[in-house]
């Protein structure tokens, strides 16, 4: 309920607000429109976001198809440099049997020619004696005891051996001889094939090197060409903005002004009512009155968090000898299992890598990491924190690549980690 009001005061106030409101003219100053893009200027900016999102079309195809090159020749890279290192150790062992030969046919010919001073010995010994001297003459005839016991021996050795004892001798030589050639011929074998891998490593981190860049080329250019479709996809956004509010002012200004004269119309209508009462009123009684009311096991443990993006196998006829890890920079990397460090720094192709020989014998590899936290001849155990995930070596992304040679050997012998893991009881999928 609204207070008592007198009627002439009533009736002047409505008669003003109708006054008002038909009136057509605003009490403040009303805003100026917002600008209204021309349809031309629309379809120029719908044109260039095509465009520009044609050419990122095209430039995302060439940089997938860089990227897959990429992977492929990082992963002839880092088999190269494995057959790298397996030819090295290979030429490393070749090295020792050579020089164990070398020892053993010295010593073998020491021995050809100690026996033939003692033959040569007696023989002038005979011949100075004559041909019939007797061991009891030889033996009477030495000057002195060290002369006797010598002779003595000589007489011995030679009745034992009834053959020819410098003959056998010389075929022992000459046989350690054999030997050590063909250990030496070995060993020019695996320097020349350590030689052959040298050149397909060099010829292959060339090839990486050329399609990195290539990549790294192609992949520039498809930034550029985000950023011209970024910058029309916002300029038609604006474009397609303005001409949004400038509708939606347009609606609300009709809106607002149907809603104006609907206000004048009843505010008419109610002063006309108000003043029929008013004269009716005052022409009974001139009285004055109210208006009224209003209306998220064992030996053996997955080595890191992530997921894993590359598996064990051939790939464009070169072997990927572990598998990918995926993870960022900086995760943790846990040692698989309990073991020496038998090598850790710089490692072609891996960057910085850990080799662990494991209790069992077992060498696993840990490669690409970025940092290490232990070294070579240190023990460590299961789950102990060893490096950290990194991007370092022949790698397109930051990952561990995680390999397991079963019969100790640092650089080849490699099975496919995940189901040794799973063998050991290390819950894995994938691959």
């Amino acid at each position: 309920m609204r207070r008592p009001r007198s009627l002439r005061t009533a009736v002047v106030g409505i008669f003003v607000g109708a006054a008002l409101l038909g009136s057509g003219m605003p009490a403040v100053a009303a805003p100026a429109p917002p600008p209204n893009p021309t349809d031309g200027q629309i379809g120029a900016a719908q044109n260039q976001r095509q465009a520009a999102a044609a050419e990122v079309g095209r430039i995302r195809g060439l940089v997938a198809a860089a990227g897959a090159r990429l992977e492929e020749v990082s992963v002839q890279a880092e088999a190269a440099g494995t057959a790298y290192e397996a030819a090295e150790e290979a030429l490393q062992e070749a090295q020792s049997r050579a020089d164990a030969t070398a020892a053993q046919l010295k010593a073998a010919t020491a021995g050809v020619t100690l026996a033939q001073a003692h033959i040569a010995d007696f023989s002038r010994d005979r011949y100075m004696n004559g041909s019939s001297l007797s061991t009891s003459a030889a033996l009477l005839d030495a000057e002195g005891p060290g002369e006797l016991i010598r002779r003595a021996a000589l007489l011995d050795y030679v009745a034992d051996n009834q053959v020819d004892v410098l003959g056998l001798l010389e075929v022992a030589r000459i046989k350690q001889a054999n030997a050590d050639s063909a250990a030496r011929a070995a060993r020019d074998q695996r320097a020349a094939a350590q030689d052959e891998a040298a050149a397909a490593k060099a010829t292959a981190d060339s090839q990486l090197a050329a399609q990195q860049a290539a990549y790294e080329r192609v992949a520039a250019e498809k930034a550029g060409y985000d950023q011209q479709l970024q910058a029309a996809q916002i300029k038609l956004l604006q474009l397609q903005g303005a001409r949004n509010a400038y509708q939606s002012w347009v609606a609300q200004k009709a809106a607002e002004e149907a809603a104006a004269r609907r206000a004048a119309e009843r505010a008419a209508q109610q002063a006309a009512r108000v003043a029929a009462a008013a004269r009716t009123k005052a022409a009974s009684d001139g009285s004055s009155g109210d208006d009224g009311p209003r209306s998220g096991s064992g030996d053996y443990i997955f080595p890191t968090s992530g997921w894993v993006s590359s598996c064990f196998g051939y790939r464009w006829g070169r072997l990927h000898g572990g598998v990918d890890i995926a993870a960022p920079i900086g995760t943790n990397i846990y040692a698989a299992t309990s073991g020496i460090v038998a090598r850790s720094g710089p490692a072609s192709g891996f960057g910085l890598a850990l080799y662990i020989r494991g209790d069992d014998g077992a060498i696993s590899v840990y490669g690409h990491v970025n940092q290490e936290f232990v070294h070579a001849g240190e023990r460590v155990v299961t789950g102990q924190l060893i490096a950290e995930v990194g991007n370092r070596g022949h790698s397109t992304g930051p990952h561990l690549h995680f390999e397991v040679h079963p019969g100790g050997r640092l650089h080849s012998g490699m099975v496919n980690p995940m189901p040794w893991l799973r063998a050991r009881g290390v819950d894995v999928s994938g691959c």
